[in-house]
């Protein structure tokens, strides 16, 4: 190991940095070596323009993997070799593009869930939608925070009092009593041990995310619609 790469280790180390993040910060700035052949510390601004531009034009990667290599070059030359850079000028990020997100009718949400095989994804998925819940709040919650008599739910500790299903699902009330009701409640509850986030994209688990993310999307669009048709109609 290298004196610049131990000292960039070390660096992370000290600052708590992921595992995860100091893994992909030492491979993007040993590719960054091996591109010139050379140590970073023999590298200044040029060699990291003419870096970008093959990222950019050659390899054509996505602005996110772009924005990787740009963190690790910038925790590199500020951190660990002291660099006294104007990072924005010296290392530039790139513009991240703006997604709008898909947003689907009721009819096509309804849809969606019907196709969704197996009981333990459509109950996650239909609760994520009928109580407008996002990632952070559904991997939090748990058989006992649903009410089976009202079909609300609590956040749990800290969370707030309960809220009540947001959209009349004609299967939501059915799918959470059997939920509750079930022997296997536990196991089917959304809960910090079903980790969305630690799957990588395409696997079948982080496709339980987007689609969570999707219908929180929906949710709050159409939450939104209803209330301005509700102001509307009270005028």
């Amino acid at each position: 190991m290298t004196p610049v790469r131990q000292r960039m280790t070390e660096d992370m180390q000290v600052r708590n940095l992921s595992p995860h993040t100091q893994a992909s910060y030492i491979q993007q700035v040993s590719l960054f070596a091996r591109y010139f052949g050379k140590s970073p510390e023999l590298l200044g601004p040029e060699e990291i323009r003419a870096y970008q531009i093959y990222l950019t034009n050659e390899r054509k990667l996505a602005t996110s993997s772009i924005l990787i290599a740009i963190s690790a070059l910038r925790f590199l030359y500020k951190v660990t070799l002291h660099r006294n850079w104007t990072l924005e000028d010296i290392i530039p990020a790139p513009k991240k593009p703006q997604k709008l997100p898909v947003v689907l009718s009721p009819e096509e949400v309804l849809h969606f869930l019907d196709c969704v095989a197996g009981p333990k994804h459509r109950t996650i998925l239909t609760t994520c939608y009928a109580a407008g819940l996002r990632i952070s709040e559904a991997i939090r919650l748990k058989s006992v925070d649903i009410d089976s008599q009202t079909h609300g739910h609590s956040g749990g500790p800290g969370q707030g009092p309960e809220r009540p299903l947001r959209h009349a699902l004609p299967q939501a009330a059915g799918i959470l009593a059997e939920l509750v009701a079930s022997r296997e409640a536990q196991a089917v509850a959304v809960s910090r041990r079903y980790s969305w986030r630690s799957h990588p994209p395409g696997s079948r688990r982080a496709g339980l995310s987007e689609g969570a993310t999707m219908l929180w999307h929906c949710e709050a669009h159409h939450a939104a619609f209803h209330e301005a048709r509700f102001r509307l109609s009270s005028t």
